[in-house]
């Protein structure tokens, strides 16, 4: 007699009992994993091996299952096929249940299968696999082959433990072996783990470890490549600053050469000539105009080379007389003009061929000495002296700088003005007319005092410094003060006097070397139009620079007060209005 382990029920023989097992089979054949029913056993068996084969473990166990040993029949019967399977006990007793509903019982509701679709899918697709196994074999003859084995208890899949009923081992599976199932139970003892950076959860603390291992690899690497990264473009930003860099001094290195040769040819230190080349230069190009006659080149050349020679100027430029033109008609008419002061005796040079553009200073110095030749107070300095041609005062100032007067003002036109077109100024003439024993000071207005940027100091010291002789006197006051060297950037100018409107108001009486001689001739008429003084006259509001000096002849210099102020020009300054 055979006792059925499944149900209990007893048998006479082995047939019968493979057929009563058959019968388990194909009644109720429920997954051990998912609760999967209602197909045949080849089905459940190629679902097991599909479903669940994320499980290293159980995919040994399912090709237990599926492995099937053919071999030939030493008695050659009729196409029976001997065939041996090992059955997995607790896949079997799942199978081979009888009893359904009390196993669903045995199961808590956290062991409801989520994902139904995923097995309905599985199972389609094990229904077609086994539609092509069926053309290799006999599906009767594989189940009949089966079941010839003897049966064994139940052994558990995962660890191996046989337990004596099919319940048992399938509490053992849900309970101990929950975290390689889809849902684990809520009665699972077994710890899980959550991946920090991921949230993967894991069933054993050493996993998790190598698992978090990797991603600090992963993290690692990659900053290695960003610190790779991030040096290359470094380097990279640091290689196009610094072309950019040598881009930019090389503009500035450019720059400030073009600036210089700029300021070179603006001040006549760029080599070019000085008077004399200018003057030939010029006149050649009249002749090529037509506007000059050879011959008339001929002798103004002639004469420029005995003037060079000789050091004294032609007096082509010079307009004379102006002074006393000017006392004429502001005693006759001038009605607007309440009071005038105007200087000694002055003549009007202008600049030449030889000279334009940058002659003014040489111009301005020739007049302020035409005054004083003219002035018996400066005869014992000035002895014997004539009008000085431009080379020749080029050549007293390079006197007066090997004297040792104002050394740095030497440097900075390179001890050198003969053959040169450099530009003088208020500096240069006072050591020249210093160097010559004529007393005289410089005073800076270095800013506006006035509304507008005016300069209401500046008119009202030139008034002090003429109006201190004729107190009391007539409306037309002709002083003994010298003419004044006025400097601005750029440009200098001669004050020749000062008037005084009826409304109070100043306005400066100038000559300035860029005024043509047949511009100034216009004023030596007898009746003078008021017109002709436009050229003369400068209001406040005329003088807008944002600097003026000043250079005011005072007197004679003794031969040890000249020693004096040899010495003091070592460190040049000037008088500043505040």
């Amino acid at each position: 007699m055979l006792s059925c382990d499944i149900c209990g029920e007893t048998v006479t023989s082995e047939p019968d009992m493979k057929a009563h097992l058959i019968v388990h089979m194909e009644s109720e054949i429920i997954c051990p994993f998912c609760k999967l029913s209602g197909v045949n056993y080849d089905e459940m068996c190629f679902h097991i091996e599909t479903a669940h084969f994320e499980q290293n473990t159980l995919e040994r166990n399912f090709e237990r299952i599926n492995t099937v040993q053919y071999g030939p029949s030493d008695n050659k019967k009729d196409n029976t096929l001997q065939c041996g399977m090992e059955v997995n006990s607790s896949v079997l007793s799942g199978c081979a249940s009888n009893h359904p509903k009390n196993s669903a019982q045995n199961l808590t509701k956290d062991s409801t299968l989520k994902h139904e679709g995923f097995y309905s899918e599985n199972l389609t697709e094990s229904r077609k696999f086994l539609k092509s196994r069926e053309k290799q074999s006999s599906l009767t003859e594989i189940k009949g082959s089966v079941y010839e084995t003897t049966y064994s208890p139940p052994e558990c899949p995962f660890c191996g433990k046989i337990e004596e009923h099919s319940e048992d081992m399938e509490t053992h599976v849900k309970t101990k072996h929950a975290n390689l199932l889809d849902i684990p139970l809520e009665d699972c003892d077994q710890p899980l783990y959550d991946c920090p950076m991921c949230g993967l959860i894991c069933t054993n603390y050493r996993i998790l470890q190598e698992h978090v291992d990797l991603h600090l690899e992963e993290n690692s690497f990659q900053q290695g490549m960003d610190r790779v990264q991030c040096s290359g473009d470094l380097q990279l930003a640091h290689q196009l600053q610094q072309e950019e860099d040598r881009k930019r001094r090389s503009e500035e290195s450019r720059q400030e050469i073009e600036e210089f040769q700029k300021l070179q040819r603006q001040y006549g230190l760029d080599n070019s000539g000085g008077y004399k080349q200018q003057q030939l230069r010029n006149m050649e190009i009249e002749v090529n105009r037509g506007r000059m006659p050879p011959s008339e080149f001929h002798r103004r050349k002639a004469d420029m080379m005995e003037s060079l020679a000789l050091g004294f100027d032609d007096g082509k430029t010079k307009t004379s007389g102006i002074i006393e033109a000017l006392h004429r008609y502001y005693q006759n008419a001038a009605t607007d003009v309440r009071r005038v002061w105007l200087s000694s005796v002055v003549d009007h040079f202008h600049s030449s061929l030889g000279d334009k553009g940058w002659g003014c200073g040489y111009r301005n110095f020739q007049m302020l000495l035409s005054s004083l030749l003219q002035n018996d107070a400066y005869d014992d300095c000035l002895k014997g002296m004539s009008i000085p041609c431009i080379p020749k005062i080029q050549s007293m100032i390079e006197d007066a700088w090997k004297e040792g007067f104002d050394p740095q003002g030497a440097s900075q036109l390179n001890n050198r003005l003969q053959g040169t077109k450099a530009w003088i100024g208020a500096c240069e003439v006072y050591i020249l007319l210093t160097s010559l024993r004529v007393k005289c000071r410089i005073v800076d207005f270095h800013k506006s005092t006035g509304p507008l940027g005016t300069h209401p100091r500046l008119f009202e010291w030139i008034l002090n410094y003429y109006s201190s002789e004729g107190e009391g006197s007539p409306k037309v006051v002709c002083t003994s003060k010298p003419p004044i060297y006025l400097q601005h950037q750029g440009h200098s100018r001669t004050v020749i006097g000062i008037e005084e409107k009826k409304t109070r108001t100043l306005c400066l009486l100038i000559f300035d070397p860029g005024c043509p001689s047949r511009e100034m001739q216009k004023l030596l008429k007898q009746d003078i139009e008021a017109s002709s003084l436009k050229q003369l006259r400068k209001s406040m509001g005329n003088l807008k620079h944002k600097q003026y000096q000043i250079l005011a002849v005072e007197g004679a210099l003794s031969l040890e007060e000249k020693l004096a102020r040899r010495q003091a020009s070592q460190v040049f300054t000037a008088e500043k209005i505040p």
